[in-house]
Formats: structure tokens, sequence, C-alpha cells
């Protein structure tokens, strides 16, 4: 299997980088105008029903639109961590420490993909709450759907735009190494 992501990123290795960047800048991005702008206006609404409504189904679309972009996005993480081989170039067959500084990197690359990781946790709480919250709604409960969709723009979603950031940050890092 190794032989085959390491081959598969060699021969393919721009087209997996794109979209590894292209993951992050719709995910991370879609988060960010949902949140600074979107959000903002749907604030002004009057009717706290219909704002509710409105949030929710925002909501929906932004996480139709970037599930599929997640999924993409840790496929091609994994295909470049064994493609570019950063284990091979820091510890040999045995475990040992072959290079202090290509150790350094490749725990950075574990951390970019904790990162991620928990920016896709994340991501399904949200989705799980929005999913309680339209329910709240239909059943007239605006205090429980309030409940729900506020904690995800307050705090979940910040969380992960700066998570989000940081990840993007450390590949542009990462990048620099190969």
């Amino acid at each position: 299997m190794k032989e085959f992501l390491i081959e598969t990123f060699a021969h393919h290795r721009d087209l997996i980088i794109f979209l590894h960047i292209i993951s992050a800048v719709i995910w991370v991005g879609g988060m960010i105008a949902v949140r600074f702008a979107v959000h903002q206006s749907l604030a002004l609404i009057p009717d706290p029903k219909l704002r509710l409504e409105r949030s929710a189904h925002v909501l929906k679309r932004l996480f139709t639109i970037v599930w599929p972009f997640v999924i993409v996005l840790i496929v091609t993480a994994v295909l470049m961590a064994v493609g570019f081989q950063f284990r091979a170039a820091a510890m040999d067959a045995s475990g040992n420490v072959i290079n202090e500084y290509m150790m350094s990197v490749y725990n950075t690359v574990h951390i970019k993909e904790a990162i991620w990781v928990i920016m896709s946790i994340n991501l399904g709480a949200m989705m799980f709450r929005r999913r309680k919250a339209e329910k709240a709604l239909r059943e007239g409960d605006l205090e429980e759907a309030k409940n729900m969709l506020g904690l995800i723009a307050k705090y979940m979603v910040p969380v992960n735009i700066a998570l989000g950031v940081i990840a993007i940050f450390i590949g542009v890092v990462l990048r620099n190494v190969h």
C-alpha cells in the first residue's frame, strides 16, 4: 500500500497538492465568509424564528459544500505525508532517528494532520448541532434552536477558522522543506 501511495504521489504530485490547497481554501474561506459576512447579515433579520431558520439553512448549505472538500483534504494529506517520505528521511526502519531536522519536520506533519482531524471532528459536531437546531425549529422550540446554533457561531466556527489558518501556515512552512 505504501508503495502505491508513493507512486501515486510521484505521478500526480501537482494535482494532489493543488487539490489539498483548494480544499483548505474552500473549507476555511467558506467558514470565514459565513462567520464574518453572512452571520452579520442574518443578525439584521428582526423575526427570531426566520433568523434562526435562515441561519440553519446557511449552515446546511455550507456543510454540504465543504464536507466533500474535507474528505479530499484528508486523502491528499495522507498522500503527501507518505509521498514526500517524511518518515524515511527522519528515521530508519527500526524507528531510530537518523536526522533531527527531518524528525522535527515529520513531527510538524503530524501536528498539521492532527489539526485537520480536530477540525473534522468539530465540523461533525457542528453538523449534528445544526440538525438538532433544525428539528427544534420544526417543533417550535426557538430557545433550543438558538442554543444549538449560537454555540456554532460563537465558538465552533471561530475555532475551526483559527485552526485552519494555523494549518495553512504550517503547510506553507512544510512546502518550503521540499
